[in-house]
């Protein structure tokens, strides 16, 4: 078996009950299930607008979504852009940074893809116990 090699974590107490790991941080943020979606569905355009997003997601609300878009857009992950127009027009964007997170998130959905059949078959033999 392959050994894998991860960057070592720190070794200071404090630093994880303070909620100051840095991979803590950024898993807390990007393993939301609608961070991912949303990342992903952003990554397929340009931009996006708020309602096009919502039924591409499909099953989260107006309030989750909103959530959702302003901790990204804190975190520096997506731009939000007003057009000053009647009605106004806002349209959501992956930054720059943003943009890094494709590569190891679609690493993981392809994980998930090739490996599907195997959880379900671990998972059901994990139920019959």
């Amino acid at each position: 078996m392959e050994t894998i090699k991860l960057p070592p974590l720190p070794t200071d107490a404090d630093v994880y009950t303070k909620n100051q790991c840095p991979s803590r941080l950024v898993l807390d943020r990007i393993a939301d299930k609608w961070t991912t979606l949303t990342i992903g569905i952003l990554a397929q355009a340009d931009q996006r607008r708020f309602n096009e997003l919502r039924r591409l997601i499909g099953g989260i609300s107006q309030k989750m979504l909103t959530q959702t878009l302003r901790d990204l857009e804190r975190d520096g992950l997506v731009r939000r852009t007003i057009f000053p127009e009647i009605p106004p027009r806002v349209e959501y964007a992956l930054t720059p940074l943003g943009r890094t997170l494709c590569g190891p998130l679609g690493s993981l959905t392809q994980w998930a893809h090739d490996h599907i059949d195997e959880v379900k078959r671990a998972q059901a033999a994990f139920d019959k116990r």
